[in-house]
């Protein structure tokens, strides 16, 4: 196990790397110039030169790449070229909106993607199974903007539940205030991604049906659904772990647009925000934190995969 975690380790590290390099040179050669847009309409070109110098635009992108990368490996991902404020401590405060924000949504996703994914598999051919698995084919379809619209204007317009916009000043000093401000993204979120993760839990689960050990224990006096809640939901469970990192992903995504939505102080509002000006040590911070997010959960779904599933350690063996 430890030689597995120790090459998982290193892929992770690599993955890492490769992912702040492209990260790096592509927002080189996006168009736009930040000194430019410092300096203003009525800056000079004197003035604009003298600002990519303070900036260090004028050095060589392979040296202000290996300056970054070595300040990130010390744990500084540099400071703002606009308000000269710290990255790291920017996203800091920002992931206090956006990590409750995914962790909810996950919950909720998971908490109808499961059994409703396996109720809609054992009565597939009943009017409940294929009920279930219509709602979750146009759930899966919804873009997650139109839904989060749909619920403000149900949900906070029309009855007046909710808050359809914005997160207390106070953060989570009011935690009333901000657990009623995530309620409804983290709803439009969870619920876009959980039809997705039913749709695949169902699959999953139809499969296990198939499968001899639950056609053995209903053989022996187990009824059907007995037989796949002792031997058959163990292997959903497999599946579900598998996909889950890429569901995690989408949630990531998903977080990004509703920020926007919801107007919420989040990691990925600021990303948007940061990309339109041009502030690029802001923005490749914040965008290798997310990708650094997604790779490692997919490190940690993978070494939980291999610790639960007996085939991969006799793989190894």
């Amino acid at each position: 196990m430890l030689r597995y975690a120790a090459t998982r380790i290193l892929f992770l590290a690599l993955g890492l790397l490769v992912a702040s390099a492209l990260i790096f040179a592509t927002l080189r050669i996006l168009p736009g110039d930040v000194a430019q847009m410092i300096a203003g309409t009525e800056g000079t070109p004197a003035q604009v030169e003298r600002i990519r110098s303070d900036l260090g635009l004028d050095r060589p992108v392979a040296a202000q790449y290996f300056e970054w990368i070595g300040g990130v490996l010390t744990g500084d991902l540099g400071t703002s070229m606009l308000t000269r404020a710290s990255v790291a401590g920017e996203i800091a405060a920002k992931a206090q909106v956006t990590i409750p924000l995914g962790a909810l949504s996950l919950v909720i996703a998971l908490a109808f993607a499961l059994p409703l994914g396996v109720v809609s598999a054992v009565r597939h051919r009943t009017h409940t199974g294929t009920a279930i698995g219509v709602v979750s084919q146009l759930l899966a379809a919804v873009p997650v903007v139109w839904a989060g619209l749909m619920f403000v204007v149900l949900f906070a317009v029309l009855l007046g539940w909710l808050p359809a916009q914005g997160f207390p000043r106070a953060g989570w000093q009011d935690p009333v205030g901000a657990i009623r401000a995530l309620i409804l993204p983290a709803v439009t979120i969870g619920i876009v991604e959980g039809a997705m993760l039913m749709r695949f839990v169902r699959s999953a689960t139809l499969q296990a049906l198939g499968e001899d050990f639950v056609r053995t224990g209903a053989a022996k006096g187990l009824t059907r659904t007995q037989s796949l809640v002792r031997h058959g939901l163990p292997a959903v469970g497999l599946s579900v772990i598998t996909v889950l990192g890429i569901q995690i992903a989408g949630i990531i995504v998903g977080a990004v647009v509703i920020e926007q939505v919801f107007t919420l102080p989040g990691i990925g509002r600021m990303l948007v925000t940061d990309v339109g000006a041009r502030d690029l040590t802001m923005v490749q911070g914040e965008l290798l934190v997310l990708t650094g997010f997604v790779l490692i959960i997919g490190f940690v779904v993978d070494l939980i995969h291999h610790l639960v599933d007996p085939r991969q350690r006799e793989d190894q063996r």
